[in-house]
């Protein structure tokens, strides 16, 4: 069993954990994830590394309450176990030999960008961070990422919080203003990688995009997150979830991830009458 160590809340459908898992702590990398059930009749479903601490033994899980399984999830609380946690699995974010590199992350998908700049600010790298969010209340880890960012941009739709427009105006500003990046690493909604990857793709910068937001099963036996790249097969979970951006084909994958949203809404809305009903 997994003890859950530490929860808060960062936004309203946003919560971090702290789990008890010294062995998946031992060897975890950023851009890495794990598998876990909340019990022994849940689903298995991956979420990337947020963090960990090896002394402590302990791995920082990010998740958005989207599906049946999140919600109950979040209804655990500190004390309260786990039943499988599995990992780290995937490739590792690679990060040596790179000087100055800006990290672009949207939403729930700062979660995975945030220990990629932690791990590159760690080995003495630039890091320029452009993150996104729809409004004030939904902005997550931005202390985090101002303590391992030289140089931080915040953006937000609707101009709550930050600058107003979106990370792909920040990042064009910062090109454009002569900022010269050996990389850009991308994490966030599949529509925003996509024109992220489309915008560096102009200046011919080199850009990793990460494909967890397709990934379901993580095992590749599931094949939810097939995706092409470069005219390839390849699957998020065994192969990636990082990938040239410039050779994914992100019509493809945008297209096959709207399928499940209808199964995810109404497995969520079923345990959230189940957890209704037994408040009453």
């Amino acid at each position: 069993m997994y003890k859950i160590l530490d929860k808060r809340a960062l936004n309203p459908t946003v919560t971090q954990m702290v789990i008890e898992a010294p062995a998946v702590a031992r060897k975890a990398e950023p851009g890495q994830f794990i598998i876990l059930r909340v019990d022994e009749e849940g689903e298995r479903i991956p979420l990337t590394v947020a963090d960990f601490d090896r002394e402590r033994g302990s791995v920082t899980i990010i998740f958005q309450i989207v599906g049946a399984t999140t919600e109950k999830l979040n209804h655990l609380e500190i004390g309260d176990s786990l039943c499988d946690f599995v990992g780290p699995l995937g490739r590792a974010t690679e990060t040596e030999n790179l000087k100055k590199v800006a990290v672009v992350g949207g939403g729930v998908g700062c979660a995975i960008a945030y220990p990629v700049a932690k791990k590159l600010h760690e080995l003495g790298c630039e890091v320029h961070a452009v993150v996104g969010f729809r409004t004030r209340e939904l902005v997550i880890l931005e202390e985090e990422f101002r303590a391992v960012s030289d140089r931080l941009v915040i953006m937000s739709d609707d101009g709550s919080y930050g600058e107003k427009g979106l990370v792909t105006d920040a990042l064009k500003k910062l090109i454009e203003s002569g900022e010269r990046y050996d990389e850009v690493i991308t994490i966030g909604p599949l529509i925003m990688m996509k024109f992220v990857c489309r915008l560096t793709g102009e200046y011919g910068i080199k850009t990793v995009a990460s494909m967890n937001p397709i990934m379901i099963d993580g095992t590749g036996m599931c094949g939810g997150c097939r995706l092409s790249v470069g005219g390839e097969t390849k699957f998020a979970c065994v192969d990636g979830p990082e990938f040239d951006g410039h050779k994914i084909d992100f019509d493809e994958a945008i297209a096959r991830s709207g399928m499940y949203k209808p199964f995810e809404r109404k497995a969520h809305e079923e345990t959230c009458n189940l957890f209704r009903m037994e408040v009453k």
